[in-house]
Parts: C-alpha cells; structure tokens; sequence
C-alpha cells in the first residue's frame, strides 16, 4: 500500500467498529436485529417477517435501515436509534481480542473510528474495550447526517473536518461496499474478513486488526 512509504507521523487509520474492533456477531448484532425487528413491528403494523424483510432490505440497498427508514418513511433517526440501541449489559455482551490494545499502540499514526452506529453505543464500546484513548476522533451515524456508509458523504465529512488527503489514509472495515468507497476515494484498503477471496479495490485481507 501507498502508506507504506510514509513516515509513520503522516500516516492516518480509519477504524470501523462493529466486527473490526470487536466481533458483534455474537451477541451485539442478533439483539440489535431484535430490537429493530420490534421497533417495526410497533411503528410499522408489521409482522416478525415482514420486520425482518424490511430490515434486511432496507440494509442492502442504502447501508443502513435507519437510511432506508428516512428516505421511505419519514423516519425520525433520533427515536429510532434510541430504541434499537439499547444494551445495558453491554460490556459482557462484547467480544474481542485481547491483543486489541496492544496492537493498537504499536501502530504508528494518526487512528479514527468511523461507525454507522449512534455516538452513545460506539463511545460505550470503546470505553468497555479500553481503547478510547487511542483514537483521535470518532466519528458516527449522526455526524453524517445520517447517511452511512457506504455513502460518500460521510467519507467527505471525515476528510474536510480533518483535511486529510485520502491517498495518506487506510480504511479498515469488514464490508465490502464499505471498501470500495474508500477505494474509489483514494484510500488503501483492509478488509477483515475470514474469507479467502480476492476483491480489486481490497489491498490487503487480514483474519483479524491485531
């Protein structure tokens, strides 16, 4: 990757959080599905299938199904995120690696987590992992305007606020869509992914961040 031939000082990192810091598929995402599932059954007079074709649809097309939820209904992602994030037992519901820190400090740069999740669950997770403080910014769903990755807008958003060229950055992510964006924005590409596939615009796969 171009980054490679950059002192350290000027290298920058963007993080995804969800199955790149830490594995949500365990616990966090089948009670984040549930509750999503059960806000449209409430908002929306749908039933268990229904909720789950609607959120399932929804995510494919635009990202996120908060995205899919505003621009066919109206939705006010305020109300939405605030009763499809909620997880009190947060911190025994995560699962990670516990090289995560230690690895983190031993990459050199300028590091950012950049999360289709609301600010309150991305910042509880990092502080449950003890890596917060290794991160310059954070940057979420709502400093997007709500429109996720994989959109451009928020890749803009990250890079203007930062002025960072985006030939300097490396965008570390589990989904694919979200890759080739940062790819077509210049940027290097992780994929963390277990799969042995190779992709055009991923640089480089790893089995895991540390």
């Amino acid at each position: 990757m171009r980054i490679s031939r950059l002192p350290p000082s000027r290298r920058v990192w963007i993080f995804d959080l969800d199955n790149t810091l830490h594995d949500a598929r365990a616990r966090i995402f089948p009670s984040m599905h549930e509750q999503i599932n059960a806000y449209l059954k409430r908002y929306y007079g749908v039933d268990d299938a229904g909720a789950d074709a609607m959120r399932r649809g929804f995510w494919q097309r635009y990202g996120t199904t908060l995205r899919g939820l505003m621009r066919h209904h109206s939705e006010d992602p305020r109300r939405f995120l605030a009763e499809t994030h909620v997880f009190p037992e947060l911190a025994d519901m995560l699962v990670h690696e516990n090289a995560l820190k230690h690895a983190l400090a031993r990459l050199a740069g300028r590091k950012l987590v950049f999360s289709n999740a609301p600010r309150v669950y991305v910042e509880d997770v990092l502080r449950a992992l003890r890596v917060r403080r290794f991160f310059d910014a954070v940057y979420t769903i709502e400093d997007t305007g709500y429109r996720g990755k994989p959109s451009l807008h928020g890749f803009h958003v990250l890079l203007r606020n930062h002025d960072l060229d985006p030939h300097r950055c490396v965008f570390i992510d589990d989904m694919l869509e979200n890759l080739r964006a940062a790819h077509r924005l210049g940027m290097g590409t992780v994929w963390v992914s277990a799969t042995r596939r190779r992709v055009p615009y991923v640089d480089l796969r790893v089995a895991s961040i540390t």
